[in-house]
């Protein structure tokens, strides 16, 4: 899909913020680009560590929920830990259980299976919690969205505590926006409009953090290197959970990193050790796309119990075993994705669905578990917002992935009367529906998008139009200082033009990788290689064409001699 190209065009003074921090103006540059302005601001993103963190209590109901479990907790009541399946509410629960039982609570767990429970806590779970005689259950990364069932966990005289950072309903009348929130005890979630806490757009995993935080300094409970195991899991959660790495998410994952890199979590080293990754190694990159993704997959193909258990692993024997089950799931859910993508892809392109501005793919054969990552997939490939929808028990589920400019969950809530369930982000939905309503769902929810082609076309932001001879091992270093890169602080994007190509080779066991040597207008070379290129792409670029790039630098070390080199991300054969 052809993308447009556009260079980032915000304003400051790069040449002092250079001179203050000892940076290069192209530095400051992709600094400013992220949207970070003023002083204040720019010392967070430079230099913010743990400091800089805000204070827990700061948050609506933070005091009134930590007066309520620190009173349950010198009780002896039971309370019970209700999460959620994925990577972000595994971490969750780690966290408030790890937090919990080292101020002697009386607690366990429960982790909703995906394909009998559903997401979230439903009326079932929790009269198995007053069966079994909970007196308190605290949500952590779901319950904002259970008005109903929260309601019938007080119809039963039960205490509940929600932490949960998802997007809360509302009722829109006379274009006003009312918002519903359950009617708990204690109602932790920075998203509520009159939360006091300056960061809106914490993952589930960090408002447990805080919650266990404020809970501990409520208890005199200040052991700094315990909260350093659960800042660990703050930090895998908020890059797994996809939240943008901006303010304090950024500082969360900074410095989560630094401790993961020598972790003492068995589960996780063992994870790390299988997956090949070395400690002192292990970056943002390594959490999003192979321990998220192994954490995931028990949840996606089996119990999340299992991920549960690794992270809690008190001997490496245990360890092993269970992160060769992870590894061995996300192996397995790899395949099936893989394969359910290209269905997907056929009808799409040969059914009436290529019509579509909103896609809503139906795969009877579908493992539920992989409708969320086949729709990323897709809005990849076609740029559209996706729905997958699969056969459940209960009728039909599925999962949607958005574009910039569709706000997915306030779309949803246009066509509530369809579903049975739904709830989700502007970016990302989860849905139940009866079969019976999929044709009226897609119709209405094309019917209401509203998408223009300029919204349907995708942008590739370029931080600096940079000529390749720029490049030093000096700058490539001080690139360091804007990690960890992930959405939202991505990494940067340069971009030069009239490179004319003076060798071509195809390189690659799979004979996939463009290795080039390009020449630029003043006689300067720099290799370059071009990752996953495409058949077109190794046919149509030939010695002495001239073309345009987007690129991100590197050195390349062999045999002890360091040379520059790019790495391109887009190509053009300039005409």
């Amino acid at each position: 899909m052809n993308s447009v190209w556009k260079v980032y065009a915000k304003k400051a003074d790069f040449n002092e913020i250079g001179k203050k921090y000892g940076i290069d103006p192209v530095i400051a540059r992709i600094i400013r680009n992220r949207d970070v302005e003023g002083w204040e601001n720019l010392e967070r993103y430079i230099n913010g560590s743990r400091k800089d963190l805000y204070d827990g209590f700061l948050m609506k109901d933070m005091e009134k929920g930590v007066k309520i479990i620190a009173g349950k907790i010198r009780r002896k009541t039971k309370i019970r830990i209700i999460g959620d399946y994925d990577v972000d509410g595994v971490s969750s629960i780690f966290i408030l259980l790890k937090g919990l039982k080292r101020l002697n609570a009386d607690v366990d767990y429960v982790i909703p299976h995906r394909i009998m429970d559903g997401y979230g806590i439903n009326e079932k779970l929790i009269q198995d919690a007053a069966d079994s005689g909970v007196d308190t259950i605290i949500t952590c990364d779901n319950g904002i969205a259970a008005i109903e069932q929260i309601a019938f966990a007080k119809s039963l005289n039960m205490t509940v505590v929600i932490t949960d950072h998802h997007d809360i309903r509302f009722k829109e009348t006379d274009g006003e926006k009312q918002y519903i929130i359950p009617q708990a005890d204690a109602v932790i979630n920075p998203k509520q409009k009159d939360c006091g806490y300056p960061f809106k757009e914490l993952c589930g995993a960090a408002v447990a953090y805080k919650f266990i935080e404020c809970l501990c300094r409520d208890m005199q409970e200040n052991d700094r290197e315990f909260m350093d195991s659960l800042l660990e899991m703050a930090a895998v959660a908020t890059v797994g959970d996809v939240m943008d790495l901006q303010g304090e998410n950024r500082i969360i994952v900074k410095e989560g990193l630094k401790l993961l890199n020598h972790t003492k979590n068995l589960g996780l080293r063992s994870l790390m050790e299988l997956n090949g990754i070395s400690p002192g190694n292990l970056s943002a990159y390594h959490i999003g796309f192979i321990i998220g993704p192994c954490l995931n997959a028990s949840g996606r193909l089996d119990t999340a119990r299992r991920s549960l258990e690794l992270l809690m692993a008190d001997n490496k024997a245990d360890a092993d075993r269970l992160a060769g089950d992870l590894k061995a799931f996300n192996e397995e859910r790899k395949n099936l994705t893989l394969e359910q993508t290209e269905i997907a892809s056929e009808m799409v392109e040969t059914t009436k669905l290529s019509k579509d501005n909103v896609l809503v793919v139906y795969l009877p054969d579908c493992h539920e578990s992989i409708a969320g990552i086949i729709a990323g997939r897709l809005r990849e490939r076609y740029y559209k917002p996706v729905f997958v929808i699969t056969d459940s028990e209960e009728g039909l589920k599925g999962s949607g992935r958005s574009i910039e400019g569709y706000h997915m969950f306030e779309k949803l809530l246009m066509v509530s009367d369809l579903m049975t369930k739904f709830g989700g982000h502007p970016m990302a939905a989860g849905v139940s529906l009866p079969k019976e309503n999929l044709e009226e769902f897609r119709r209405r929810l094309n019917e209401d998008a509203n998408l223009t082609e300029k919204e349907l076309t995708p942008v590739e932001w370029i931080d600096v139009a940079m000529p390749v001879d720029y490049i030093t091992e000096e700058l490539i270093g001080q690139l360091n200082i804007l990690e960890p890169f992930g959405k939202g602080n991505e990494k940067p994007s340069f971009a030069d033009r009239n490179l004319m190509v003076s060798r071509v080779n195809i390189i690659g066991k799979n004979r996939n990788v463009l290795k080039l040597q390009l020449t630029n207008e003043r006689g300067n070379t720099i290799e370059a290689l071009k990752f996953n290129a495409d058949e077109n792409m190794l046919r149509e670029v030939k010695t002495g064409d001239l073309l345009s790039v987007i690129y991100y630098p590197s050195v390349n070390e062999f045999n002890g001699k360091k040379t520059l080199q790019i790495v391109i991300h887009e190509m053009r054969v300039q005409k």
